[in-house]
């Protein structure tokens, strides 16, 4: 193994966690109260990293207009957080890759969009994350992702240069933020990608269809 020091970043929502169950039971759920059809996983999956905002506009289509959006939001947030962690998981493999990480004494954080009250709520699920250095939120700072601000201020609190950094996330903006900030920028196939995405067009450093060949790029390097 290439014995130069690196970190490693992560998002959150389709990297880590498969979320996917509990936020679109969120949104069926405010459906639900609107009287509207309710989705099936297979329709909400790959638009979970999309937060709120994302799955309300594809649960509500051409009728989004026509309501609060705030409401909506507000009803999502809540019934979210009271049913935060029941079918929220690691994605396979993700356990023995943050080990591994640990007993190589890799530093790692997480750097995600979803609201900090959220992150902060959720993380203690899993034992697994007991060891991560650094959790950056989406209202942490004054900027979010795709903005590289996030992933900088992550990289000076690990002390690595950017370059030393793999950043893992599975949307354009995770690709985008990472470049900007001069780290490796790693594509998450796995995690929520849309059919439309074009992802070759994102310009990851690299692409990992799986937590397999996500392993062997951090790991066996």
């Amino acid at each position: 193994m290439n014995q130069n020091p690196f970190g490693v970043l992560f998002d959150l929502d389709g990297t880590l966690l498969d979320t996917a169950p509990d936020l679109g039971a969120a949104l069926n759920h405010v459906l639900a109260i609107h009287s509207l059809p309710t989705l099936a996983y297979e329709d909400y999956r790959n638009v979970a990293s999309h937060g709120a905002a994302g799955l309300l506009k594809l649960g509500f289509k051409e009728l989004l207009d026509d309501y609060d959006p705030n409401t909506l939001r507000e009803q999502f947030l809540t019934y979210y957080n009271d049913h935060l962690c029941v079918d929220t998981r690691m994605f396979d493999g993700i356990d023995r890759l943050i080990r591994a990480l640990d007993e190589r004494n890799v530093p790692w954080g997480i750097v995600t969009n979803k609201p900090g009250w959220l992150t902060d709520a959720l993380l203690p699920h899993f034992e697994a994350f007991t060891n991560c250095k650094v959790v950056i939120s989406g209202d942490t700072l004054d900027e979010r992702k795709p903005h590289p601000l996030p992933l900088i201020h992550a990289g000076e609190t690990i002390r690595l240069p950017a370059d030393k950094i793999y950043y893992v996330g599975d949307a354009e903006r995770d690709i985008q933020a990472a470049n900007a900030a001069g780290m490796i920028s790693v594509l998450a196939q796995y995690g929520y990608i849309r059919d439309e995405d074009n992802i070759n067009d994102w310009e990851a450093n690299h692409i990992v269809p799986t937590v397999a060949s996500l392993i062997e790029l951090l790991i066996i390097r």
